[in-house]
C-alpha cells in the first residue's frame, strides 16, 4: 500500500476505534413512541365528504357501486406512488463520511430494502464520482504523489501535476463504475454496504472485512463479492496500461548515455494497484461500518 494510502487510512481506523469504545446506544422506539403527543378528539375526526355533484339535465347519475369504486381505484394508485416512492428514497443514502466524502450505497439499520435496478446503480455512482468533494479529493491525493515524485515518467511542476491528477481521478471513477454499477448489474449483485446494527467492536469489525469478499445478490441471498474483486482488478489493468507512464526519456548522463524511467506498465505494478485498491476498499468497510456512531457522537457533543 502506497505511503499516502496508509497514512490516510491509519487515521480514519484509529478514529473509528476510539469512537466505538464509547458509542452511544441507538434510542428505542418506545421513547420516540412516548415523545408523540396524545392525538385529541378534534384531530381523529373525519373531516366531512363533500356531497357529490348533481348530473345535469337529462344525463342519468351514475351508480352508487361504481362511484366508489373509482374513488378506492384513485386512493389504491395514490397509495402505490406513495410506497414507490419511499421504495426510491430508501434505497440509497444521503449519507458523507466526516460531513464531507459521498456514503451513498452506505445503509443503516436497513432491514429488507428493494433492491437497486440498473439505472439506479449506475445514478448513485455517478452521483458520488462526480461530487464537487473529489475534485479536492484528488487534488490532495495529486500533490502528495508529486511532492513523492511517485512515477517519475509524469515529471514535475503544473505539467506533471495535471497528468497525476487526470490519473488519480480517472483511477478512482472507473474504479467505482466497475465495482460499485457495472459488474453488480451484470452479476444481479448488491453494491450496496449495509452496517451491522449490533455486536462488539471486533464482531463488527470481522463482518466489515468479509464485506471485501461477501456481499448480497439483488434477491438478496449471500454470493462471493466478484464485483469488487474482478471490478478492481479490471479497473487496475485499464488504468496501468493506457494512460499510467511507460518508459520515458529524462535526459543524458555525463557520458552521454540516454536515461530513461522504469515503466510502469508492467503485471507485477498492475497487481500492486489492484492490492492497494482492494486494502483501500476494505479499509473504507471498517470505517462506514463505524461511522454512524462517530457521528452521533459528535453530534452529541456539539448539540
Amino acid at each position: 500500500m502506497k505511503t499516502k494510502h496508509f497514512a490516510l487510512v491509519c487515521l480514519l481506523v484509529t478514529a473509528a476505534f476510539c469512537a466505538a469504545q464509547s458509542a452511544p446506544k441507538p434510542e428505542t422506539s418506545d421513547a420516540n413512541q412516548s415523545a408523540q403527543p396524545p392525538a385529541t378528539a378534534a384531530s381523529q375526526a373525519p373531516e366531512p365528504t363533500p356531497p357529490p355533484a348533481k348530473p345535469s339535465a337529462g344525463q342519468p347519475a351514475p351508480p352508487a357501486d361504481q362511484t366508489q369504486n373509482q374513488s378506492q381505484g384513485k386512493d389504491s394508485q395514490g397509495a402505490k406512488d406513495a410506497a414507490n416512492e419511499t421504495a426510491g428514497t430508501s434505497a440509497t443514502s444521503k449519507d458523507r463520511l466526516f460531513f464531507a466524502m459521498p456514503n451513498f450505497l452506505t445503509l443503516e439499520n436497513a432491514g429488507h430494502v428493494p433492491p437497486l435496478t440498473a439505472g439506479q446503480k449506475f445514478k448513485v455512482v455517478a452521483k458520488g464520482s462526480f461530487d464537487p468533494i473529489m475534485i479536492v479529493w484528488y487534488g490532495a491525493l495529486s500533490g502528495i504523489s508529486q511532492a513523492e515524485n511517485s512515477e517519475p515518467g509524469y515529471g514535475q511542476g503544473a505539467q506533471g501535476y495535471g497528468k497525476r491528477y487526470g490519473a488519480y481521478a480517472a483511477d478512482g471513477t472507473i474504479e467505482n463504475f466497475f465495482v460499485g454499477a457495472i459488474l453488480p448489474s451484470v452479476l444481479h449483485q448488491d453494491p450496496r454496504f449495509f452496517q451491522k446494527p449490533q455486536g462488539s467492536f471486533f464482531d463488527r469489525t470481522e463482518y466489515a472485512v468479509s464485506r471485501i469478499v461477501m456481499t448480497r445478490s439483488d434477491s438478496g441471498h449471500r454470493q462471493f463479492n466478484f464485483s469488487e474483486i474482478f471490478g478492481s482488478a479490471i479497473a487496475s489493468s485499464i488504468s496501468t496500461y493506457s494512460y499510467h507512464p511507460g518508459r520515458t526519456f529524462i535526459g543524458r548522463n555525463s557520458d552521454g548515455i540516454p536515461q530513461y524511467t522504469a515503466s510502469d506498465r508492467t503485471l507485477k505494478n498492475t497487481a500492486s494497484v489492484w492490492g492497494t485498491q482492494v486494502g483501500y476498499d476494505t479499509i473504507t468497510f471498517v470505517v462506514k461500518e463505524f461511522w454512524p456512531d462517530i457521528r452521533r457522537k459528535l453530534k452529541k457533543q456539539h448539540p
